[in-house]
């Protein structure tokens, strides 16, 4: 009899590390999902200038990755967005391109990306799934980071058609949890609004939210994203995308978020809305069909448990927290 093949070990980079998804990919690992086969190392934007192509290079000769995590990216709200289209494009552009040049050159195996939901065509039947990315321009309030997120699915087939390579990416819909920017001009609106709430509690005023508090969302704790993360690592063989997100049924409005964080945090002042302000995007429901062919039996954390977390982590670590 031959012994069974010890697996290969990984060495496995991860791009944007330090920042919501990757501290939650470094948390789960800490807290027993990681495997003695696997060495993870997390860098961030102090490593490298990941929009230089010479020093990404640097970055991937030496830790010779064999799986990379790419989540870097210059991000924002809807509002920061609509500002810096151009910038946007641009400086997501040259790192996505560094990124898996990089990770093609130094030979690694595996590539995950992460893509958002804001970049699917704004006019479109809903639930969208993955075949629909690119049927039409996406919202004109982000399109350059939308069309600059578009463009890795492309590289990602053209890498596989050209040269073998297991670039992949997924889809998250609204990311939230420990480690997010929580700040009110420019963070996601769960962040900012639980900042705001925050800052109302500390003033004693009323909760100001922008927009009419319809648009809907799926939110999904960055816990759970972080588990799905190393389950597509692993074992998600496709080169196209897939979206990570919560069931169309657990769908909230933005004013139902800003009650669960209401609730969360004790607020007891009053909450109004400004419609006076961008609602962007009124939905962008989308499909988690494919996500449970593969894993019919995953458990999301309820929407309320992962608020309340989010609220009590903010509250403990606001000093330090990105604001």
């Amino acid at each position: 009899m031959t012994e069974a093949a010890e697996p290969r070990p990984k060495r496995i980079l991860v791009t944007g590390g330090t920042g919501l998804v990757g501290r939650a990919i470094e948390k789960v690992v800490a807290d027993g999902e990681g495997r003695p086969d696997e060495e993870w190392i997390f860098v961030s934007s102090k490593d490298a200038d990941l929009t230089n192509a010479a020093e990404t290079k640097a970055l991937f000769e030496k830790h010779k990755p064999t799986h990379v995590i790419h989540l870097a990216a210059m991000v924002g709200g809807l509002f920061k967005n609509i500002r810096y289209n151009l910038d946007f494009w641009r400086r997501n552009i040259h790192i996505n391109d560094n990124v898996l040049h990089s990770a093609y050159e130094c030979g690694a195996r595996k590539v995950v990306s992460c893509l958002s939901t804001c970049i699917f065509p704004d006019k479109t039947t809903y639930p969208i799934d993955e075949t629909m990315i690119h049927n039409g321009p996406p919202h004109s309030s982000n399109f350059g980071y939308s069309y600059a997120k578009r463009m890795i699915d492309v590289q990602n087939r053209a890498y596989f058609e050209q040269h073998g390579c297991r670039f992949t990416a997924v889809v998250p819909t609204n990311v939230f949890g420990p480690h997010d920017n929580f700040n009110v001009e420019d963070g996601h609106v769960l962040p900012g609004l639980i900042h705001k709430v925050y800052l109302a509690k500390q003033t004693g005023s009323a909760l100001t939210v922008w927009g009419t508090g319809k648009p809907r969302r799926q939110f999904i704790y960055s816990l759970d994203l972080a588990r799905l993360f190393l389950w597509v690592l692993r074992e998600y063989d496709e080169v196209e995308p897939i979206i990570l997100s919560v069931g169309e049924e657990d769908e909230v409005s933005i004013k139902e978020a800003a009650e669960t964080i209401v609730e969360a945090m004790d607020f007891r002042g009053e909450l109004v809305f400004d419609a006076t302000k961008s609602d962007g995007q009124f939905k962008k429901t989308a499909s988690n069909g494919k996500l449970r062919r593969y894993l019919p039996s995953f458990q999301f954390t309820p929407f309320r448990q992962a608020v309340k977390e989010t609220c009590a982590w903010f509250t403990a670590n606001y000093a330090s927290a990105r604001k």
